[in-house]
């Protein structure tokens, strides 16, 4: 189940301040100008064992007819109607001011659960302060500093307790789960008609007629799996919000169900700035991917049109484009089935387990012919490798010092595991223990 918290409030209160700190990377940009988040950012987080999501939005102005703050208006309420929880960030050194009672009043009207963030809470001072936020009325209100981290342990604290367990269901455990993402009105929807052999979904030309993850049982040619496609209906007049945000926020939810992704661009359009992120998304949440160039009935061809294409499409997915790319028509089922055999053999690398005999056969042989280089001084040896009991792909290398290992001869390690045991379309990790 995805779990996803938005950080929601009035500009220049440290929203991306406390998104940074959760998520552990310096992502968002900060700076003491209001309305310096302009793009919407996520990243993910855990605590006490439990994964989520997070969003960090720009700062809400109502009524505000500047265009970026208009736009990122919209955002914040897409955010908010995406997510699981809301953390609504004030300012204790500003005190209550009138957009954050405004703000307060349009919390009020969500049904979602609402966490009140004092930020900037740093001293005896401020603490004494901030009680004014009381009288804001929410019932969990949390005091911190997102600048220090003093207080977003407490807050950590409540976030995971709201967290559901979800146990697994023993007859789906072996059936490979499936998600179709991409940009708006790239067909995703027509795939999974297309796959189903019915109008499972509705298909226009319109941009963003999926909204709500759909999953379908696929149990044909004796292949089996489970479809998870955002696939719901909006009427045309509404399809109003910023699509692009829309998107990513479902790719973000149908990934964390999945083991599977796959991608679809158009063909028409190459892979755009925003195909790369939500792929990206799906290495960072180790899933097994598929790329899917859809709408190529669409394209003039030449002898090696296609090969031409794939080789631009891996230079742009690089460092990782070690991916099954498959090129179809959506609406006239070319090469629509062979992504069947492509799920196959993308969740087998997957789910593949290798012989520690085997691995350290092959692995030491390879480390032998290019040994690590050495550091400071230090002479580096790997003794020993073994395969991780996690549920994609993962090696331990034991080494004397792990620390002096460089990003060089990590890729020179994976690049050996996927030469020598194939694990094509899924990303793997490496670690270096110390033996």
């Amino acid at each position: 189940m995805s779990f996803t918290i938005a950080i929601v409030g009035r500009p220049n209160v440290g929203k991306s301040t406390l998104f940074n700190r959760l998520i552990g990377e310096k992502k968002a940009i900060i700076d003491n100008i209001s309305g310096v988040t302009r793009d919407r950012i996520y990243g993910e987080s855990d605590w006490n064992g439990k994964a989520f999501n997070v969003i960090d939005t720009g700062g809400y102005v109502p009524r505000s007819v500047e265009v970026f703050e208009k736009h990122i208006r919209e955002q914040v309420k897409i955010a908010m109607n995406e997510a699981s929880l809301l953390l609504f960030m004030v300012d204790a050194a500003s005190g209550i001011t009138g957009l954050d009672s405004e703000f307060a009043e349009l919390l009020r009207k969500q049904s979602k659960n609402v966490f009140l963030v004092v930020n900037k809470v740093d001293n005896i001072g401020r603490m004494h302060e901030a009680n004014e936020f009381y009288s804001m009325g929410f019932e969990n209100i949390f005091f911190l500093s997102s600048m220090t981290g003093s207080g977003t342990g407490e807050l950590l604290d409540a976030v995971a307790a709201r967290i559901p367990v979800v146990e697994p269901n023993p007859e789906d455990e072996n059936i490979p789960k499936v998600c179709i993402i991409g940009q708006p009105n790239v067909g995703k929807s027509s795939l999974v008609n297309s796959l189903l052999g019915e109008e499972r979904n509705i298909v226009t030309d319109i941009a963003g007629t999926t909204r709500d993850s759909v999953h379908t049982r696929f149990n044909k040619f004796g292949k089996e799996f489970i479809l998870i496609d955002t696939a719901g209906i909006r009427q045309k007049a509404k399809v109003q919000e910023n699509l692009e945000f829309y998107s990513v926020i479902r790719a973000v939810n149908a990934l964390d169900e999945s083991d599977i992704a796959i991608v679809v661009i158009d063909a028409t359009k190459g892979i755009t700035h925003q195909d790369l992120s939500i792929y990206k998304m799906a290495i960072k949440k180790h899933r097994g991917i598929i790329i899917a160039v859809n709408k190529w009935d669409l394209m003039e061809k030449t002898t090696n049109t296609a090969r031409d294409y794939e080789e631009a499409l891996l230079s742009k997915l690089a460092p990782f484009n070690d991916v099954p790319i498959i090129f179809i028509s959506a609406i006239e089922k070319q090469r629509v089935f062979k992504i069947i055999e492509l799920i196959e053999k993308v969740y087998v690398n997957l789910k593949k387990k290798i012989q520690t005999s085997k691995l350290n056969d092959i692995m030491l042989k390879a480390i032998e012919q290019y040994s690590p280089p050495a550091t400071d001084g230090k002479l580096v040896k790997i003794k020993y490798v073994t395969q991780l009991p996690t549920p994609t792909p993962s090696f331990a290398f034991f080494t004397n010092h792990p620390k002096y290992i460089r990003e060089a001869y990590k890729n020179y390690l994976e690049n050996q595991l996927r030469k020598n045991f194939d694990f094509n379309g899924v990303p793997v990790n490496i670690f270096f223990r110390e033996k």
